[in-house]
């Protein structure tokens, strides 16, 4: 038996996310007995990532409730600028924050949580190069590994990955 038996987690996907952090997570969360679904702007796309390793959705985000998940983990490449756009991948990262479940985020993808507006007060990490606008939200900013508040696991880069993935299993573990 895995830490995280019937555990259902949600990832965001689009073209120019960074790979490793997409399925890094991933795998890790299927190891560990989670059942993972990844929603990109249509169900069955094949969305290409920084490195050309491909993903394919298994729902449309415009399908998905957050009533139907523990968690949400998103990944970062470029992919985080567009689809913060979209007003559903806004409203579903601001429903897993209301309702106390995991929100994880690593690198660029921390752009998300700031459209929807629940950084504010949160103790965070990211890559650099979205420092300010973190703080700028209202986040406080580390320069660490991994930082975690509350429901929400935060991670620089790819080299962090392992310390990401054991937060967001401790934190799905821990919420029953």
């Amino acid at each position: 038996m895995g830490k995280l038996d019937n555990k259902k987690v949600l990832m965001f996907v689009d073209d120019v996310y960074e790979d490793l952090e997409l399925w890094y997570p991933k795998l890790r969360m299927i190891e560990e007995g989670a059942k993972v679904f990844v929603a990109g702007p249509e169900s069955g796309n094949i969305y290409k990532g920084k490195n050309g390793y491909p993903c394919k959705s298994d729902v449309a985000i415009n399908s998905v409730r957050e009533s139907d998940f523990d968690g949400l983990i998103i990944p970062g490449g470029f992919a985080p600028d567009k689809l913060r756009r979209d007003e559903k991948v806004k409203e579903l990262t601001k429903q897993f924050h209301d309702s106390g479940k995991l929100v994880a985020h690593i690198c660029h993808a921390g752009w998300i949580p700031i459209s929807a507006g629940i950084v504010k007060g949160l103790k965070v990490t990211s890559t650099p190069g979205i420092k300010d606008d973190l703080i700028n939200a209202g986040a406080e900013w580390f320069d660490e590994p991994v930082v975690t508040d509350r429901n929400h696991v935060t991670s620089r880069r790819p080299d962090d990955l392992p310390d990401f993935c054991k937060a967001i299993i401790n934190v799905l573990a821990q919420q029953g």
